[in-house]
């Protein structure tokens, strides 16, 4: 698909952020797909049209929720995704994030940008304050992703989530918008 900026919710050099739609599926799932071996056993993005259409729907409409995908620029192509789970508004102002890349996309820095755009866009037109991200403390590509963008490490949850049929250790990471504000933070 054709960059189209106006799609875009914020941009970088490399990357754009735009909400999921349900016309992403037949891509979305193709490249989920051409991903398991990377994403194994950390998360399981859907594989199927009905699964995807299912997915994105939580996303579309729960405003509890809030989904990204991360699309470069010079062609469109869904490079990974971002999604704000758990969105507290009133006091607490917060929301957790779980992301993902696509394996054409791994190592290439289009998630670092795509997250730097979503924390900004979090911290300004959705007016959250802070953003978790809870991390197994074997996922070392998850937990660079999240320490190179800023978050710090706040605690260790055991058992603290169910994935691949256990319950699973997490390392906690987080950020606020006072930490993306400081000076010589880009």
């Amino acid at each position: 698909m054709p960059h189209d900026a106006s799609r875009y919710l914020a941009e970088g050099p490399r990357v754009g952020i735009r909400p999921f739609t349900q016309e992403d599926g037949a891509e979305f799932t193709a490249r989920a797909r051409e991903s398991k071996d990377l994403h194994h056993p950390w998360l399981f993005p859907p594989l199927t049209a009905q699964a995807y259409t299912a997915y994105a729907g939580r996303l579309i409409e729960d405003p509890g929720r809030a989904g990204f995908l991360v699309c470069e620029k010079h062609d469109g192509a869904i490079a990974g995704f971002i999604n704000i789970n758990n969105i507290v508004e009133g006091g607490f102002q917060s929301g957790a994030l779980g992301y993902g890349a696509f394996a054409h996309a791994a190592g290439r820095g289009l998630m670092s940008e795509g997250l730097d755009l979503v924390v900004r866009y979090a911290f300004g037109p959705l007016r959250l304050h802070r953003l978790e991200i809870n991390v197994q403390p074997r996922n070392t590509a998850s937990i660079a992703l999240a320490r190179g963008c800023g978050f710090r490490l706040e605690g260790f949850s055991p058992k603290m989530l169910f994935v691949d049929g256990a319950w699973r250790d997490h390392e906690r990471w987080a950020i606020t918008a006072e930490m993306v504000r400081r000076p010589g933070r880009h």
